[in-house]
């Protein structure tokens, strides 16, 4: 029997900005594994919230974040428009806003504090391995089909999350699609190579078949059931097993 989940829209602040997010998790069990969850480059949409309840019914205290809290979810006609909004995102603030997130969670009565996890889904995906780096507090990361190099470095792109990687922090899982054409097969096997030299507890895994957004079933397009059914599989057990 699934359990009954509790949710709220939540409202944090940072240097006086207000952060938004949507919190649910399972009533009546604590204290929790928590989990940061950021979406991808189109915001907290209808379907982020409802991925959040499918954490949150496999036991974790599941925090969905706004990264638009400040300007509002972008339009996003094109994928100029896409790339565009990528760019223009601040990683300094982006990361920041995370370590505010990570610790409100871990201060929470229903949240272990030392169990806190984070995951992401593309851009999400991208700034999960990033924060795995360099915010404090994560026990573990789960990053689908995160974009891991950078076309060129600016005040908004300081570094790429291939060069944070020899700073991860915490056991981390990369999944992504073999034929997805915004990340090369090259730059997830250089990012393998970077963790193992540096000793990291990770595991990355590639579906053949699938390109970018396999996970996303609202995008019929770019929806592959199995690759998406494997992937939660190994999320939900990965988390389990270094989140408790």
């Amino acid at each position: 029997m699934s359990p009954t989940l509790a949710s709220a829209d939540l409202e944090i602040t940072r240097d006086g900005d207000r952060l938004l997010g949507y919190a649910t998790w399972p009533r009546g069990a604590a204290p929790l594994p928590g989990l940061v969850l950021i979406p991808d480059v189109r915001g907290l949409s209808d379907h982020y919230r409802d991925v959040a309840r499918r954490f949150a019914a496999e036991g974790f205290f599941t925090l969905a974040v706004d990264l638009y809290s400040r300007e509002g979810a972008p339009e996003l006609p094109d994928m100029a428009a896409v790339f565009a909004t990528i760019a223009a995102l601040p990683d300094p603030r982006v990361l920041a806003d995370l370590g505010t997130f990570t610790a409100h969670l871990a201060s929470r009565p229903e949240v272990r504090r030392d169990r806190v996890g984070i995951t992401g889904f593309c851009l999400g995906g991208q700034y999960a391995l990033m924060a795995a780096c360099r915010v404090p507090g994560l026990a573990a990361c789960v990053s689908w089909y995160g974009m891991l190099r950078y076309q060129e470095h600016n005040q908004r792109k300081p570094a790429s999350p291939l060069e944070l990687a020899p700073q991860l922090a915490c056991p981390y899982l990369g999944l992504f699609g073999a034929e997805d054409a915004l990340i090369p097969a090259a730059d997830v096997e250089e990012l393998g190579a970077i963790l193992a030299r540096g000793g990291k507890t990770f595991d990355l895994h590639s579906y053949a078949g699938a390109g970018h957004a396999f996970f996303n079933d609202t995008r019929p397009d770019a929806y592959r059931p199995d690759a998406a059914a494997d992937g939660w599989r190994r999320a939900v057990a990965f988390l389990r097993a270094h989140l408790g």
